[in-house]
């Protein structure tokens, strides 16, 4: 009888390439880098090594220069000859049809991209109608310029006069070219089935949400990973899904909030990122639309991440550009469980810990006059949600007056 052998299944392991530039120091790059590693985690990929290098800006063949590509295929070689072969590298900006493909005849693995690697996740995670025909869509917009290098192995092929064939072929075309062309249609016709699609959903959702009765609609925005979803389920006291992962939520959802008899909607939005390209963006607007109906924005913020004030920067930007910026908003600073004060000088009895910042300290600092509406809370250990829950009372009670004031007398004045 033989013995059944039960091999472990290892994870692809990955290298990661950042640009130390003018416009992005050092500290500002290994912060990019250590995102892009929690991105290649999320996709299942193991990161192995860094490379950086200080240049004036992308090389527009090779994205790095000649020496660092060299340097990383002795890398990659040495690896194989170790027998830990590398499965990817993974860049941290978006790569052209030429880079990408200049990048892969030299290093003779797959590469990889942000954009690429989001989008890679975001199929991972797409589990709606809504989702995947948006994370389709946006693929499809990724893949269309960069048709090219998938058939360059046939432009060697040539092609005298006939060679060709096809629609219009003038003698000269090789079949790579004609390939070309027939894919580029059958993209662009995907493209366009795509959008009436999420038309026809969007217009769904549009009468769902005129359905849903007199109540004033919540919306919680972000970063993503700051706690988005552990809100909702603390305040909804529902189960939707959380785990410490980026884009852990791509799906929009929708509950219905109970506080001191008042009721209201609460929406749970997928995350935003750092260097999204404008039609990953567009492909999630529609995702989005919760938040252009809400009548209030809860603005999360992972005040344990040590880069969250530019984080609360690329949420205020892209809420500019849902043309949202102007609606009722606050800040809720979360995870105050894992801050650390890091501006404080320890001394040799008491060093610094968590323990050491409370909450008053907390809301006598600078970042509670970032928002005359700012609260600081710990969703995870249900640490000032008692306050987090009475603010929230009163934006809802105050809004929901204006909108219906011939129900005022059902719900209580909080002073």
């Amino acid at each position: 009888m033989k013995e059944l052998v039960i091999s472990e299944v290892k994870n692809e392991t990955a290298i990661l390439v950042g640009l130390i530039t003018s416009n992005q120091d050092e500290s500002k790059t290994k912060e990019y880098l250590d995102e892009l590693e929690f991105l290649a985690d999320t996709a299942g990929a193991v990161t192995v090594k860094r490379y950086t290098q200080r240049v004036t800006g992308p090389n527009s063949v090779s994205y790095v220069g000649k020496g660092k590509l060299e340097e990383i295929k002795q890398y990659i070689k040495d690896c194989e000859e170790n027998e830990e072969p590398i499965a990817m590298v993974i860049f941290d900006d978006e790569l052209s049809a030429k880079q990408t493909r200049n990048i892969e005849n030299e290093l003779q693995v797959k590469i990889l991209d942000r954009t690429s690697l989001i989008l890679d996740i975001f199929a991972m995670r797409a589990q709606t109608a809504n989702a995947k025909t948006q994370v389709e869509l946006a693929q499809n917009r990724y893949m269309l310029p960069r048709l090219q290098r998938l058939w360059t192995h046939l432009e060697r092929q040539g092609g005298g006069s006939g060679s060709g064939g096809g629609q219009g072929s003038v003698g000269l075309r090789g079949p790579g070219e004609t390939q070309l062309e027939m894919d580029r249609r059958i993209i662009l016709q995907r493209i366009t089935l795509l959008k009436e699609r999420l038309i026809e959903i969007d217009k769904q959702k549009t009468t769902q949400r005129k359905n849903r009765g007199q109540m004033i609609r919540v919306a919680l925005v972000g970063y993503t990973n700051v706690g988005k979803s552990t809100i909702m389920n603390m305040l909804a006291k529902s189960d939707v899904f959380a785990e410490n992962k980026l884009f852990a939520t791509l799906d929009t959802t929708v509950r219905k909030v109970v506080i001191e008899n008042l009721p209201f909607l609460l929406a749970d939005t997928v995350g935003f990122i750092r260097k999204l390209p404008t039609d990953l963006v567009d492909s999630f607007k529609s995702t989005l639309d919760e938040v252009r109906e809400a009548d209030i924005l809860l603005h999360i913020v992972d005040i344990s991440h040590p880069d969250f004030e530019e984080q609360i920067q690329v949420v205020e930007k892209t809420l500019k550009d849902l043309d949202c910026s102007e609606k009722p908003s606050m800040i809720i600073f979360n995870k105050i469980d894992n801050y650390h004060w890091l501006d404080k000088e320890p001394d040799d009895l008491t060093p610094e810990t968590k323990e050491n910042i409370t909450l008053e300290e907390l809301k006598k600092t600078w970042m509670a006059r970032l928002n005359d509406n700012c609260l600081f809370i710990s969703a995870k250990e249900k640490e000032n949600v008692d306050e987090f829950r009475t603010i929230l009372y009163k934006k809802v009670r105050e809004l929901h007056v204006q909108k219906y004031p011939y129900n005022d007398f059902l719900y209580p004045k909080i002073d």
